[in-house]
């Protein structure tokens, strides 16, 4: 089991060392950056859901065994439980920084494209300000979500 654990904490990092080289072998093919962005942060998401979706399956089979009958079982159950609570918790700790991580970067993509619209529209009529912060305000909402629902994942682990 002890091997699993360690299988899971390397895969995500060497998925990352070969995003990021084939994000260079994109790019040196002269794809456009988002492009390449927006691939390598689907691929990572989906390496991480897969990763999340084995592990607490089994965690959940661990969970579910019969009882011990003698001491020694118990206390070997008691540090598998211990093992398996510890890497839950890693899984909501990452999960939480994902979750505020990537709604930050859609927060700020959406500030980028809407602030610069409101300050044209503002020039053009300033009766339009009030409007144009709307869009600002709602583009600011997406990062704010995604820190409202990581306050509730550190809250459930």
């Amino acid at each position: 089991m002890t091997v699993f654990y360690i299988l899971i904490a390397i895969l995500p990092i060497a998925a990352l060392a070969a995003l990021f080289a084939r994000s260079l072998k994109q790019k040196s093919r002269g794809v456009s950056g988002k492009r390449v962005l927006l691939s390598n942060l689907v691929a990572f998401a989906m390496i991480f859901a897969t990763v999340g979706v084995v592990t607490f399956s089994v965690s959940a089979a661990n969970t579910n065994d019969a009882q011990p009958v003698d001491a020694s079982e118990s206390q070997t159950q008691q540090e598998e439980t211990s093992t398996t609570g510890d890497l839950s918790k890693g899984l909501g700790l990452i999960a939480a920084a994902l979750v505020t991580g990537i709604s930050g970067v859609g927060g700020g993509i959406a500030v980028a494209a809407g602030a610069p619209a409101a300050i044209a529209a503002t020039s053009e009529d300033s009766k339009a300000f009030g409007k144009a912060l709307i869009f600002v305000a709602l583009g600011e909402s997406i990062a704010l979500y995604g820190v409202v629902i990581s306050i509730l994942i550190l809250n459930k682990i």
